[in-house]
């Protein structure tokens, strides 16, 4: 309910078996506790009212009975919750027994959702007991009333943007064709899954991969309750494995053995917003003989704190050994990239200006792993380094020790020369440190590089990153040009880590303490002189904290979220770095700077995509260069 978000729950309470007036009072005891921590949907386990393994009893009518009267009981108790409830029993109808799911709100029942996939094999014998669901959607009495009872039911809230909801029950996920995946198609963004999943060995990996395969699949969030302690142990032991994931990515998950409740806030907007994306995503389940019947109904809005992690650096994976997979994954396709590009064009030389900083330490990392996958000599790679007016003494020892170390040929132009005889021919003051003061060297460096490919023969290596991308952070026709760009895609953020990753795993000690340095140096583009020796242009006081633009970039291009999400979402996932002016201040910076300068993006040269995110025009963000971005300005200046 908070941008997008709706905290939902999977209860496992520790009930009796054939005692649906004690398990009323847990599940009332739990909604009640729901209620107050402002869960808005609550799954229980398959069959909760009375217990998975009455046997049967479930042909007794004491007990079918006592359950639509605890029914009905925990539906007067819960006339006043804003939660929305997913709980299993039996039902009769038409002198047949169902496995259900009772969709109950505000002291209402919504429908009945029956079982499709009996399981009769192995250690199940539902069969014996239970019908399966039938196509078509019907009417069952329930105090007076008429409720729908069918698989194709859809519970959409009216109050709440992309919330529809809907259910299966236990061995529903596990068949070949899942209900779920009709009620994706017909619109459900959230599915229900009221369980009692025996456990065995090695079962939980399996069914972990199944819910959140399915959540995936789907794109979806999925919300499984499983029974637990409780239940009979005649034969089988449940343990009350509860799971809520998202997309793929599991959100909660409870210990096994045991009655746990397990939280989670799915991302509605996230899912939509995929959804949208993916051209490939139908929209309509093409086997349906039935439609769907849409139930309507409504939550309140509460602003809570968000239950949630919200990761500040999304293009970072946060455990190591998942980064070092990721960053040699990196690598290789950087490498891959640029090797087929050499092959294809029979070229054996490359060209790159090394200025000590991180982007060419990567460029020139990758550049000499695709050498070495040619088997071409290292030395064929020609490093410049071109000392000017902002050049300091670390930088230019740094780049100089690298390049030794990797076996490059490492060429030094210095080119104030050039650049104050430039400066003369425009008649531009030397004292004067504007923009073409700046742009003049950068242009420099490149004419420089190009000239002397063509002298080699070789292929000039794009060094700029996708952050400096977004930003614009780079001269037109400067850095912003070459033959080959294998860092166009990597965020500045993911930079540093590529270059930590290299310098732990490489063997050569000199190599690992200068790419170390590497690390340690501001980030700078080395344009005006230094103060005290010192580097004196910080990229980072200029346009912003690069971990802020590379969050605001991977959510306003992989999802298209709007500012004021953004700003929430970054309010969340930086709250002991940034206040929220400073937060809203580059915010507003990246809208300005994003827009203005996709003119720079829309004649990039080639480079590899290695992520989610990119922003080639021959790829994944075709966007105009007169875009006008007052839209969004004025949404962010509307926030604080």
């Amino acid at each position: 309910m908070n941008q997008g978000f709706i905290r939902t729950a999977a209860i496992t309470p520790k009930i009796r078996v054939a005692d649906p007036e004690y398990n009323a009072s847990l599940i009332l005891q739990s909604l009640s506790h729901a209620a107050d921590e402002h869960v808005k949907i609550a799954v229980f386990p398959e069959l909760c009212l009375t217990g998975y393994t009455c046997g049967d009893l479930f042909l007794q009518n004491s007990l079918l009975q006592s359950a639509r009267a605890q029914l009905k009981r925990i539906l007067l108790a819960t006339e006043s919750y804003d939660v929305i409830a997913f709980l299993g029993l039996p039902w009769e109808h038409n002198g047949k027994l169902y496995n259900t799911a009772a969709v109950i709100h505000a002291g209402k029942l919504l429908g009945l959702v029956p079982k499709t996939h009996i399981p009769n094999y192995s250690e199940f014998y539902e069969l014996r007991h239970f019908t399966p669901a039938g196509e078509k959607t019907v009417y069952t009495d329930w105090e007076g009333q008429k409720i729908p009872m069918g698989t194709r039911l859809l519970f959409r809230c009216s109050t709440v943007p992309d919330l529809t909801l809907a259910a299966e029950i236990c061995e529903d996920l596990w068949a070949p064709c899942p209900p779920s995946i009709g009620h994706a198609c017909a619109g459900a963004t959230v599915i229900a899954n009221c369980s009692a999943s025996d456990e065995t060995v090695g079962k939980d990996i399996y069914r972990t991969s199944l819910v959140c395969g399915q959540s995936a699949r789907l794109v979806c969030g999925y919300i499984y309750a499983s029974a637990g302690e409780g239940e009979s142990t005649q034969d089988l032991v449940f343990s009350g494995h509860n799971l809520i994931a998202e997309n793929g990515t599991c959100l909660a998950a409870s210990k096994r053995f045991g009655h746990e409740t397990i939280c989670g806030d799915l991302d509605l907007e996230r899912l939509v917003s995929e959804r949208r994306r993916m051209n490939t995503y139908p929209a309509h389940w093409p086997f349906a003989q039935e439609p769907y019947m849409v139930i309507e109904f409504s939550l309140r809005s509460d602003p809570v704190v968000l239950n949630r992690y919200i990761d500040p650096a999304p293009f970072v994976p946060h455990d190591r050994e998942t980064r070092n997979r990721r960053c040699e994954e990196i690598l290789t396709i950087q490498s891959m990239g640029l090797k087929k590009r050499l092959e294809h064009t029979g070229v054996t030389h490359a060209v790159l200006g090394i200025s000590g900083g991180l982007d060419s330490t990567l460029a020139l990392l990758v550049t000499a792993r695709a050498f070495d996958m040619l088997n071409i000599p290292r030395d064929h790679i020609h490093a410049i380094t071109m000392p000017c007016f902002g050049t300091t003494d670390r930088t230019y020892q740094n780049a100089c020790s690298m390049t030794r170390c990797l076996g490059a040929e490492l060429r030094e132009i210095d080119m104030k020369e050039s650049v104050l005889n430039h400066f003369r021919d425009i008649g531009h003051d030397p004292s004067d440190h504007d923009v073409t003061y700046e742009n003049s060297q950068a242009r420099e460096r490149t004419q420089i590089l190009m000239d002397v490919a063509n002298q080699v023969g070789g292929l000039v290596i794009g060094t700029g990153d996708m952050s400096e991308l977004a930003l614009g952070w780079a001269t037109y026709n400067g850095d912003h040009m070459s033959m080959y760009g294998v860092n166009s895609s990597v965020p500045k953020t993911l930079v540093r880590h590529l270059v930590r990753y290299y310098a732990d795993t490489c063997t050569e000690t000199e190599l690992a303490s200068v790419l170390l340095d590497v690390l340690d140096t501001p980030v700078s583009p080395e344009l005006l002189p230094p103060e005290d020796g010192a580097i004196s242009q910080k990229t980072e006081d200029l346009v912003g904290p690069y971990e802020l633009h590379d969050f605001f970039l991977y959510y306003i291009l992989r999802f298209g979220f709007s500012p004021a999400r953004i700003f929430f979402m970054a309010r969340q996932a930086f709250d002991k770095e940034y206040d929220a002016e400073t937060i809203l201040k580059w915010l507003k910076v990246f809208y300005r700077r994003f827009f203005s300068q996709q003119f720079k993006r829309s004649c990039l040269p080639d480079g590899p995509k290695v992520g989610s995110v990119a922003v080639s025009p021959r790829g994944d963000l075709r966007m105009p260069s007169d875009a006008c971005s007052r839209l969004w300005l004025q949404e962010a200046e509307a926030l604080i």
